[in-house]
């Protein structure tokens, strides 16, 4: 199911003296699990309006899909990964996990996009004024935690599809976590950072300056939730994007000078990623923007074909024919 990194006890930055990372840019990916491919595919594509940019295999377990959807080039800050395994049971939800994705819209929107989703079935529809910011809550296939928020983003979206620029999603907002405790996420946050920009009832709010538009993280304190589970509507992981390789290696070193385990570099064909366990419990990692989705696809055809990771070319006919359910576009 990807990568698992063991928690461990770690130094806190900010009583170790520690310098704050400066090479973050803001989110860049937020990788999750499905239960099904070709509902996952049609929510995002036919219910959100993003780009399938990527149709690859989970590079731990090629008998299934990593399916990847966002603006028209998958820019760092926009895109939406899955991992469908097939019929995968609910993930329970608690503290630990990332509990809400959260796009951004342009301003005025929220009541077009309330309308679009009611119409299309999506459940857990729910307006709300949220840390100042007018926001659509809303459920995935799998009960996954999403949001969009309306607000003032520059970047361009995608419009191949049936939503028009007026209301299309630019790319991510934020995330909120939710954790027993927040003290040392807190402060690895800062680390990296963050700066503690808000506050509301349970709710912190921190951002980074000058960040990717993408570059908002909610935290949610609740001492007595249980831990979650994971399954099919959980978020696996949330990556932070550097600008490249070397940028990536300094913040690797910065991590584990302060007591973090972090993996070796990882070649992902599209990125470069090391991954970590937060004391709060939730996976980060730390991808680069280098080289792209376009490494291997003409950019007006991405996310069409099936692509492998050279490991697991030779298992090309095998797993079409047996493991990955077609795709209907």
């Amino acid at each position: 199911m990807g990568v698992f990194v063991r928690m461990n006890n770690v130094i806190s930055p900010a009583n170790g003296g520690f310098a704050m990372l400066t090479q973050i840019n803001g989110l860049h990916h937020v990788t999750s699990l499905a239960s099904g491919a070709q509902e996952n595919n049609d929510f995002f594509t036919k219910v959100l309006g993003l780009r399938r940019v990527k149709k690859t295999v989970n590079f731990d377990a090629p008998e299934v899909y990593h399916l990847y959807y966002g603006d028209e080039l998958g820019t760092p800050g926009t895109v939406m990964t899955y991992f469908p395994f097939p019929n995968a049971r609910r993930g329970r939800p608690g503290a630990g996990e990332v509990a809400v994705t959260a796009f951004a819209i342009p301003k005025g929107s929220r009541d077009w996009w309330a309308d679009r989703l009611a119409s299309l079935g999506v459940k857990g529809i729910e307006k709300q004024d949220y840390l100042g910011e007018a926001r659509l809550r809303f459920q995935g296939p799998d009960g996954d935690g999403f949001a969009l928020v309306e607000a003032d983003d520059g970047r361009a979206p995608w419009t191949g599809g049936d939503v028009d620029v007026d209301h299309a999603i630019r790319g991510f907002h934020s995330t909120q976590m939710r954790l027993n405790d927040k003290g040392a996420t807190a402060e690895l946050l800062k680390f990296m950072g963050y700066e503690a920009q808000d506050k509301a009832g349970d709710i912190t709010r921190f951002a980074l300056q000058n960040g990717n538009g993408a570059h908002v993280i909610d935290v949610e304190t609740l001492p007595q939730a249980p831990m979650a589970a994971q399954g099919a509507g959980s978020v696996h992981h949330v990556a932070f994007s550097v600008d490249n390789r070397e940028a990536q290696l300094a913040v690797r070193k910065s991590l584990m000078d302060t007591g973090y385990q972090v993996t070796p570099v990882i070649d992902r064909d599209y990125f470069w990623a090391i991954y970590f366990r937060t004391p709060g419990g939730v996976l980060f990692e730390i991808a680069t923007n280098e080289p792209g989705f376009d490494r291997d696809e003409d950019r007006a055809h991405l996310g069409e074909a099936l692509k492998l990771p050279s490991q697991h070319a030779h298992l090309r006919d095998l797993l079409e024919r047996e493991y990955l359910e077609p795709i209907r576009d």
